[in-house]
């Protein structure tokens, strides 16, 4: 019986795990995180910082559909309360962030329990309209939020 080559095994093993560690770090965007306290709920939102590089949002996305907010992964909001959307109330827990574009200019905030590429109409748990504002300056890094 042939004693296996532990050497050979941990070497394919540790090279697996770096490709795995390059291959998610392969768009380069941080992950940030904001909290706060909202009356007596304390919330998180987990995002990653996009970059569009010198993309165009509007011609991006199909009037009426769904965007992933943030970059490689959903934004999440997390609460140990309920909270309230322009009316809607959510239950407390994690829920996904997205942003829909009605119309030119016009873009709503939606809170779903699920992401954009499994988005369905019944997913939607709160809908808000979002203000939109044009930057003062270009912002070329955002800081770390806590």
């Amino acid at each position: 019986m042939k004693r296996p080559n532990y050497l050979i095994l941990a070497l394919v093993v540790i090279s697996l795990l770096a490709l795995g560690a390059v291959t998610s770090r392969a768009h380069g965007a941080d992950r940030g995180e904001a909290k706060t306290t909202v009356g007596n709920a304390k919330v998180s939102i987990d995002f990653g910082r996009p970059l569009l590089k010198g993309r165009d949002i509007t011609k991006m996305l199909p009037m009426g559909g769904v965007w992933r907010i943030g970059a490689d992964a959903p934004t999440t909001i997390t609460s140990d309360a309920d909270l309230d959307f322009g009316g809607t109330r959510v239950a407390k827990g994690n829920h996904i962030l997205l942003a829909r574009q009605a119309e030119p200019g016009k873009w709503s905030l939606v809170v779903s329990s699920k992401g954009a590429f499994q988005y369905e109409p019944s997913a939607k748990l709160a809908e808000v309209p979002m203000d939109l504002q044009e930057p003062v300056a270009s912002v070329t890094a955002a800081p770390h939020c806590s």
